[in-house]
């Protein structure tokens, strides 16, 4: 992440959200910096510098995330969390085909616990996905 982000912060601020992006104080937003792009501006002083990744440290995801145990996929959410948080900015990823394939993962484990007797999450006895 540190190539991606200056900062990794928890917020008090997100209620509904696991995760978001912010620009520092002399920054701009993803979006801000999509629009000066895409008008033929180009990246002056102060302009390109890279986001803060900020956790909500209450939201569900956030706290599996903290209690995973394997390093591998503690960094498939943190990447899935971070691509979310450019998604819900408006931005593109750089790599859309490793998002899904990472997410497909999360979703078939998901599978693979329920088939085990498992436990699976609320999200999906709510959302009708019995027969994953």
């Amino acid at each position: 992440m540190a190539d991606k982000v200056s900062e990794v912060r928890l917020s008090h601020r997100l209620t509904e959200s696991p995760a978001c992006l912010v620009a520092d104080v002399y920054g701009m937003s993803l979006n801000m910096e999509r629009i000066m792009k895409e008008a033929g501006q180009g990246l002056g002083m102060g302009m390109g510098r890279k986001p803060i990744f900020e956790l909500n440290p209450s939201h569900p995801l956030v706290v599996r995330m903290k209690e995973e145990q394997d390093d591998a996929r503690f960094a498939d959410l943190t990447h899935i969390l971070f691509d979310q948080a450019i998604l819900s900015e408006g931005g593109q990823l750089d790599d859309p085909a490793a998002f899904v394939h990472k997410l497909n993962g999360l979703l078939q484990d998901c599978c693979t616990r329920k088939q085990k007797g498992w436990i699976i999450p609320a999200f999906f006895m709510r959302n009708g996905f019995y027969g994953i």
